[in-house]
Formats: C-alpha cells, structure tokens, sequence
C-alpha cells in the first residue's frame, strides 16, 4: 500500500480557553505531487508556538486546514529553482508529514523558504534559536529595548525558548539578568546552565518578594511573555526610563471572560510608565525581518559557534502527539523550545526520535 500524507486539521474553531480534543482532526490522503514553481517535503520538525492558539481562536486559520506551524523539512521532490531533493529547508508544511512549497501555497511568516546547512548547527534550531524563535528574541531585546552594560534585564518565561536566548543574549551584552520560571527544577537550568544571574519562581508564595530581593538596583529592561501575576510583581521595580517588550501574555490565552488581554495589561501599568517614563512597545517579530534578519543570524551563529550561547529542547516524538504536547506548552508543561518530531532527521548520528528534554 502507497504512503499517506498524515495530518492534524482545525476541526472548529475554539471558542474559549486552552485546546481541547475535538479542536484537532487527525487525517490521512494521499501525498500531494509539486507542481511547477513547487516542491514536496518531508516534515522532520514542527515548531509549536503560542501564536499559534491565537491564530485558531481569532479565525485567522479556518476549518479543516491543516494546521499551522513552521517546519524543518527534508525536499523529496523539486521543480522550484534553487532546491533539489534532499535539501534542509526552513518552511511551513504546518501539522503534516508532507507539504508543499512554493508558488501558489499559501505562506503565514518569514523567511521561508530557507536553506538550512547541517554544518552550521543542528536542522532542529532553523525553528528554534537560529529561526523566527531567536528573531524574535533579538527583536525584542535589541531592537526595542536597546540594553546597556551594567543594566538589569528581567525575563518571564525564561527557560522557555525565546526566554533562553533573551537572558543569554543579555548577559553577551554585559547586563545583568534575571529570570522568572515556574518549577525549581526549571529556575536551575537558568542559572546553572544558560548563566542567568538568578532566577526566582512565580510559584513561590513569596514571589513578589523574592523577585525584589533578585533586584536590588530595580529594573532596566523587562521582556514580557507572560502577564498577570508576574507583571504585577514587576511593575514597583521598573526604573525611571526602564523599557519593556510585550511579546505575549501566555497567562491569559485561556480567558474565556471575552476582556482584552492586551488593553487590560495597559492599563494596568499605566500609572507606572506615566510616572516612571516607561516606554514600551508590542513587539510584532515580522516587522524586524527585512532589516534585521541577516544581522541576527550572522550574530547568532557566531555566538553559537563560540559557545556563548546554550539551548534547550521539549521533543515529542510523533505527529499523533502533536495536540498534547501543544496544550501542555500553553499550560507551562514544556521545559525548553517545544518540538514535535515528525520524521527521521538524517543529519543526527542516531537518526531517530528524540525524548522530550533532549
């Protein structure tokens, strides 16, 4: 029996809080052929991302797509100029083994479609720190916030994906920085392996506490992932001129009250930015491509290659687990950048799944 392209599809569009088992349909049909200006890949890594929640809740993807999600794939067949089967390339299949790209597929993100050489650094990180993932993070942090030697940068969310590369890029550029995570077991690999200066634990009863005493000088910069509480417990130590990047508000994607989250978050900081001149700004990573794509990567390999900067993954082996480890990334139950592997990757010496944490 021939091979069937396997697939998660939109079932409906979620109307309230966190995914659920009937949002997603599991399907198989046959593998699509690349027509002229296309080629066919093979999905080996699937990136899951917040956005993502967003896009199916607000209606930007429809139902029964198949579902969004950027992709480090493996060309099988090509008739685009430029690629040839067997190629590494950076692209949007979504939640499926099998895709195509190129012209008349539809494209939701940057930088796509891209090379990727297995010399330079692991395929798996084009969705992850040398991806939208570290852009996204350089944006925010560089680009926005522009932070200087000496400086106290705060990150939520820190052992999360774009969290890691914020902290380390911080300390590259002689700030001090301190991050918020959940479990004990998360705030130690801040420190002890990506080289925070500290790390306090909003699950801590006496967070609020803690993260004043983590900030003895207050703080300078501030890269939001994550709202609510958290920010609450920032907002008294923000200094006079203090910057900050909203680049989500992972608490509240499960509201079901209908408030803006965003609006809400304004005004609950308000008084504060009006009196301590705080500047921020929501960060939008696709407005930051075309100018500072090309300065990013060359950095971060640069940085990766002298070992400056330190990466963790969550991968789920299989497509069939995409639902479960999207939700439990949502939920804060991912410890690093979330991934699903799809396929063999051909470039590892084990060329097979990895475990979630490898």
């Amino acid at each position: 029996m021939a091979e069937l392209n396997q697939h998660w599809t939109l079932a409906r569009t979620p109307a309230e809080g966190l995914p659920t088992d009937g949002d997603f349909a599991w399907g198989e049909s046959p593998i699509p052929s690349p027509g002229p200006g296309q080629m066919l890949t093979r999905t080996i890594y699937l990136s899951l991302d917040p956005y993502q929640w967003g896009r199916r809740r607000g209606g930007v993807e429809k139902v029964g797509e198949v579902c969004h999600g950027r992709t480090v794939s493996q060309v099988v067949e090509s008739r685009m100029d430029g690629y040839v089967s067997g190629d590494y390339v950076f692209n949007t299949n979504g939640w499926q083994k099998y895709g195509l790209t190129g012209e008349g597929i539809p494209v939701f993100g940057y930088m796509f479609p891209r090379k990727i050489d297995p010399a330079v650094a692991p395929i798996s990180t084009a969705v992850g720190v040398l991806g939208m993932l570290g852009l996204t993070a350089y944006s925010g942090l560089v680009v926005q916030c522009d932070p200087r030697a000496g400086e106290t940068v705060v990150v939520s969310a820190a052992s999360g994906g774009v969290g890691q590369c914020v902290g380390q890029i911080a300390k590259i550029l002689g700030c001090r920085v301190v991050g918020i995570a959940g479990r004990q077991e998360k705030c130690d690999f801040v420190t002890g392996e990506l080289g925070f200066d500290a790390c306090v634990s909003h699950l801590s009863p006496t967070f609020a506490e803690d993260l004043r005493a983590a900030c003895p000088d207050g703080i300078d910069v501030y890269f939001e992932n994550v709202g609510g509480r958290v920010f609450e417990a920032v907002l008294p130590l923000l200094n006079k001129g203090s910057r900050i990047s909203v680049c989500g508000l992972v608490s509240t994607y499960g509201r079901t009250d209908g408030v803006d989250s965003r609006e809400e978050w304004r005004a609950a900081g308000q008084p504060t930015f009006e009196h301590q001149g705080v500047t921020y700004k929501d960060l939008a990573v696709g407005q930051h491509v075309a100018e500072y794509q090309d300065q990013f990567l060359e950095k971060m390999a640069g940085w990766m290659g002298a070992g400056r900067i330190r990466y963790r993954e969550d991968i789920s082996a299989g497509l069939e687990r995409a639902p479960e480890a999207f939700r439990a990334m949502l939920e804060g139950g991912n410890f690093g950048k979330t991934l699903v592997q799809v396929s063999e990757d051909p470039t590892r010496q084990d060329a097979g799944f990895r475990p979630s944490g490898a």
